[in-house]
């Protein structure tokens, strides 16, 4: 289904905010259909986009998404206004929407913090690939599995 969506939409020619807010609702419905609880700050101001709690623990989620590919690699600013990076402890994971290939990357801050921008390949292999629909991600389980592993 969301494939055929994706297909639809891509034709429509949206501003940049558009396709923004269009983005930030494909990645609340995405984190329903996965039993994750959702909310959207009231405003443009807050420094995240979309809310996440899970067993009590809440994510600070900012959205992006991407069209531009170039070479099988597509390209995502992960800056917010005026270019600016995000500063540390107001947002918890960056959830990339690469919309022609219908594929969501969830990255944590902390991994991509030094970074302007992002270049994401969807293949096995490739550097950021770990975060490749990494939804288990907003639910904790990376850290359990770190900590069981000691």
């Amino acid at each position: 289904m969301w494939g055929v969506y994706v297909q639809n939409r891509r034709a429509s020619s949206k501003t940049c905010k558009q396709r923004g807010e269009w983005a930030e609702l494909c990645f609340m419905a995405r984190a329903s259909e996965r039993g994750l609880n959702v909310s959207k700050p009231h405003g443009d101001s807050a420094s995240y986009d979309v809310g996440v709690e899970q067993n009590g623990r809440f994510l600070r989620i900012q959205v992006k998404s991407t069209t531009f590919c170039r070479k099988g690699s597509y390209t995502c600013n992960i800056v917010g206004p005026r270019h600016e990076r995000y500063a540390w402890g107001k947002i918890d994971f960056f959830a990339v929407y690469l919309v022609p290939v219908d594929v969501w990357y969830i990255i944590p801050f902390d991994v991509v913090q030094e970074n302007s921008s992002l270049n994401l390949t969807p293949r096995k292999g490739h550097k950021f690939s770990r975060y490749m629909e990494g939804w288990n991600l907003l639910r904790g389980r990376e850290r359990r599995k770190r900590a069981s592993a000691r």
